[in-house]
């Protein structure tokens, strides 16, 4: 028996063991553990281990035992649907058998296991491809960037293909670069042989090492080559018949590749005629059509398909991709539409009732919207930037490019044929340099770790300009080049070396322990000192290749052709990197391209996904600005998810489910013509949390101070914060408390408090106009006031009085280099919305979270089911009671905070010496009630637009 198999066979042995033992003890994954199950496994059968490396099958065991995965979560529709999928119509399934045994060396159990379960519910919520009758099941997957929803829908076309959906195409991108990387998994994963031309026999790859038999292979009517669409040769010879074997499409989103796949199905796979209408239709052969990047090209964007009666317009012509998709999905009689993204903000404007006779209805998803949780080594937005609820200590891994030596090389606006200089010099700015110092770096440390045959990228997104593009390759080529000749000669070397060795010990390193420190939960590598770097520098270096991403086929081939060696390469681009391609092994990320649309920005973000054992050598390079908006969009991106998570708490159907996007000063949710049935509305406050966070620092600071004082002493006597309704064990409360006020003082004192002109979402007075209108209609009628002191502030003797009450101040770090504000990234603790609830709501708020609670890391969620109520939790079992508890709602209840935060410990030099900020928040308890506030913060879908003015604008 060969080592390899002998390794497989001891990872297989042992794993019900490992499994067994951490069920059991919920013990921590450790090489102690491993170890001691292999001696059990080894008594058993010894010769197992004769030719086995056994630190090496501990290793691999404690990686496929360690990370959990968050929980999905779904809104289904079951209307016309046939429930079909269970254990007896899975037996003998081939193609997900095969992948599944593939993915075991790739993924860890609990993370396999959830793709089981994930692509069960996905495939059971579809139709059964064997039933009889014309059906139509629209659906729509929402993983998170760069997060393996390629696995994801690659499982599911296996399930798919096992369970007789006979046509399967995967519609990949815009790009060739992105359909060929596409084409490239689904040969490994579900074809199981290389879809090369030009080759006497097809070699297997993937799933086809483990299964060589080759009757039973799936059909493929494209290729991973360049010109490997379904193109019009394709077309004309292609002739599929029921009883063969599944075929697939994997086809770019472009007209007339969809327009040849539209001909070939009504000239060539179609077998009757509708009677009514005449249509040629596919009913034979039931089709799974997989959307990848479904909020890309896949959007109606042109004029509302909806008259102002409510009734679809049944001649509207939609844009062009648009169309062809529907007319594909027209085709079928039987079909199923599966759109996966994880930008779902074009996706939720799609008008619901939106249908034409020659397109069919457009690609609501009317069957289902599943959210999909992230495995605990996920590294996303909510973990690098932060969230409202959990801010990451100084973004370890993101460096801010706000110096001007940058903007002079690369202005934020340029026109194509900007040449890139520096006091009229072709050189790099010190920031670039830097950038590519820490990707030596970063490939030297892997290679020290023995991951030196694994893929190393580096990303420089500057320009959209291919002129500009090329400009750049040429700088860091010759940058790179410099940096080559030196090591590789040992010729004036000196004064480079020193550089290297000093920016490695004092700021690489260092930085890589704080990255450590930050994602314990992920798993690091091993420590390295500069010796062990410098000894493998100059073979690095060598290895390193400067790439221009221009969209051709070659550059997603390149992995695959140097997966043996480990490509190590520098790509600079600008659209082709923008959406969907993976950078295998991204290390470095030099990032300024802006954009202000919430998904094409998100979908930039190429630096998320999984880092295991290199989390500690990646970095991010981009300004202020990008940082504080991916900040914003991972909080919208955590509000949508917590409406998903009430509304699928309840059952809600996609139908039901009203959707809101949080909106923003300066970022579009997506592009306008994405929006053309959504509207802007004058939404509700209800079940939200406003918080301060842009605070003045002119004379305003101390009138605040003062409007606060006044406030503070007029509520009259207080009691101690401690001193609340229910206050759970081990709680410690520093401050005061005031109940049962009216809303007037609170509106008043709203009126009088002045925010930072940058306070766009937070306007003191169009609360104070929606709490007078809310008190008027009988809610938020009875207010609870707390001044939040904190504890630690008090023990240091950092307090303060305001009004006639002393409380110990908080410490809030400025974000941005501002001079004319001090922002932070969010004020209050998660528990301070729980302050004077009584018992029963604390339970039923605590019961309502952990319904909701998915165990996502991207959410900061945390391995185990929370122990206090979440603030969405608690606003929501206010607004709308909780059935099992058996709560009612409590819709009179406003809640304010109030908070001193420390002057000196701000890093805002204007205000040392000077009064504590006043901050405060509010907590609105949800509410079905129509009063609205005068401009619109969100814009919402029709779904929410119908439920909240009847369809009557």
């Amino acid at each position: 028996m060969s080592e390899s198999r002998d390794f497989a066979d001891i990872l297989k042995a042992s794993e019900p063991f490992v499994r067994r033992q951490i069920e059991k003890t919920d013990e921590l994954v450790t090489a102690d553990l491993i170890d001691s199950v292999l001696r059990k496994v080894e008594m058993i059968d010894p010769d197992l281990f004769e030719n086995v490396d056994r630190e090496a099958v501990i290793d691999e065991m404690i990686r496929r035992s360690s990370h959990g995965i968050g929980k999905n979560a779904s809104l289904v529709a079951t209307e016309g649907h046939e429930p079909w999928l269970n254990a007896d119509r899975k037996q003998g399934w081939r193609y997900w058998r095969r992948y599944s045994e593939y993915m075991e060396e790739k993924l860890p159990w609990k993370a396999l296991d959830a793709l089981d379960k994930s692509t069960d519910e996905i495939l059971g919520n579809l139709e059964d491809p064997l039933r009889p009758g014309n059906w139509d099941r629209r659906g729509l997957v929402v993983g998170h960037v760069q997060s393996g929803k390629t696995g994801n829908y690659t499982g599911l076309i296996c399930k798919a293909a096992d369970a007789g959906y006979k046509i399967i195409i995967v519609l990949a991108g815009l790009h060739n670069n992105l359909r060929a990387q596409t084409q490239i998994r689904l040969d490994e994963g579900f074809l199981g042989y290389a879809t090369l031309v030009n080759v006497d026999q097809l070699p297997p790859v993937g799933v086809g090492v483990l299964d060589r038999d080759k009757s039973q292979q799936p059909n493929c009517a494209t290729n991973r080559s360049d010109k490997g669409d379904f193109d019009t040769a394709m077309s004309r010879k292609l002739n599929v018949k029921p009883e063969q074997r599944p075929w697939l499409f994997v086809v770019k989103k472009q007209k007339n590749v969809l327009e040849r796949l539209v001909y070939w199905l009504e000239n060539h796979a179609a077998d009757t005629v509708d009677p009514e209408t005449g249509r040629k239709l596919v009913s034979a052969l039931p089709a799974l059509v997989i959307d990848d990047e479904s909020d890309h090209g896949s959007v109606d964007t042109g004029e509302v398909p909806i008259g102002d009666d409510g009734t679809p317009d049944l001649e509207h012509s939609p844009t062009v991709l648009n169309g062809l998709i529907r007319r594909v999905l027209h085709t079928f009689a039987r079909k199923a539409y599966v759109g996966y993204t994880a930008t779902p903000f074009a996706n939720i404007f799609i008008h619901e009732r939106s249908t034409t006779s020659e397109h069919g209805p457009d690609l609501f998803p009317a069957a289902f919207i599943t959210s999909l949780g992230a495995p605990t080594n996920y590294i996303g937005p909510g973990r690098v930037f932060g969230s409202a609820s959990s801010v990451p200590e100084n973004l370890p891994l993101a460096r801010r490019l706000d110096d001007d030596e940058h903007m002079e090389w690369m202005p934020p606006t340029h026109k194509n044929g900007w040449r890139p200089r520096i006091g009229g010099e072709r050189i790099l700015p010190r920031t670039l340099q830097e950038a590519i110092r820490s990707f030596v770096f970063a490939c030297a440390v892997r290679k020290v770790r023995g991951q030196g045959d694994k893929h190393s990228s580096m990303l420089i997104h500057v320009s959209r300009f291919t002129s500009v593009q090329g400009e750049i390759v040429g700088q860091v080529e010759e940058f790179v080049r410099h940096m080559v000749r030196r090591y590789d000669r040992n010729m004036d070397l000196a004064e480079l070396d020193a550089l290297m060795q000093r920016d490695f010990e004092t700021r690489f390193l260092p930085d890589m322990a704080r990255v450590r420190d930050a994602f314990p939960d992920v798993p690091q590598g091993e420590d390295v000192t500069w010796e062990d770097v410098r000894a493998v520098l100059p073979s690095v270096l060598q290895d390193i290749d400067v790439r221009e991403i221009n969209g051709s086929a070659k550059d997603a081939l390149d992995y695959a052709e140097n997966e043996k060696k480990g490509l190590k390469v520098i790509a600079i681009g600008g659209d082709k990197l923008a959406r969907g391609l993976t950078l295998e092994g991204l290390c470095t990320s030099y990032f300024m391209r802006t954009t202000k649309m919430y998904d094409t920005l998100m979908q930039m973000g190429r630096w998320f996904g999984y880092r295991d054992r290199y989390l500690d050598v990646c970095r991010l390079y981009t300004s202020g600005d990008m940082i504080q908006w991916f900040g914003h969009i991972a909080d919208a991106a955590e509000e949508l998810r917590e409406e998903f998570d009430n509304m699928a708490a309840v059952n809600a159907t996609p139908r039901d489910f009203g959707l809101r996007v949080l909106s923003h000063h300066t970022l579009t949710v997506t592009s306008k013509a994405k929006m053309k049935s959504a509207k802007p509305v004058h939404l509700t406050y209800s079940g939200s949390l406003m918080q301060t966070v842009a605070f003045p620092i002119d004379d305003k600071h101390e009138r605040n101070f003062e409007i606060g004082s006044r406030f503070i002493t007029a509520m009259g006597a207080s009691r101690p914060l401690q001193d609340q309704q229910y206050l759970p064990e081990g709680q410690n409360w520093n401050g005061a408390l005031w109940r049962n006020l009216p809303a007037l003082p609170i509106v008043e004192f709203l009126r009088a408090y002045q925010t930072h002109p940058k306070s766009y979402r937070v306007v003191p007075p169009m609360l104070a106009d929606f709490i007078e209108r809310m008190s008027a209609a009988g809610e938020l009628t009875d207010w609870t006031v707390a001044l939040v002191g904190s504890a630690k502030g008090a023990a240091k003797g950092r307090v303060k009085r305001i009004g006639d009450t002393e409380v110990g101040m908080l410490e809030r770090t400025a974000i941005g280099a501002h001079t004319d504000r001090y922002s932070i990234k969010t004020l209050i603790s998660p528990r301070d919305q729980a302050i004077d609830l009584t018992r029963f709501q604390y339970e039923a708020a605590l019961a309502h979270t952990r319904e909701t609670w998915r165990g996502d890391a991207d959410r900061n969620d945390g391995k185990t089911p929370p122990s206090e109520p979440g603030g969405p939790a608690i606003r929501h079992v206010l607004g709308f009671g909780h059935e099992a508890s058996g709560l009612e709602t409590d819709k009179t209840r406003g809640l304010l905070l109030l908070y001193l935060l420390d002057p000196e410990k701000s890093d805002c030099e204007r205000l040392s010496g000077r009064d504590p900020v006043l901050a405060w928040a509010l907590s609105f308890p949800g509410s079905a009630s129509k009063v609205t506030i005068k401009d619109a913060d969100y814009m919402a879908n029709s779904v929410l637009w119908e439920a909240m003015f009847d369809g009557v604008e």
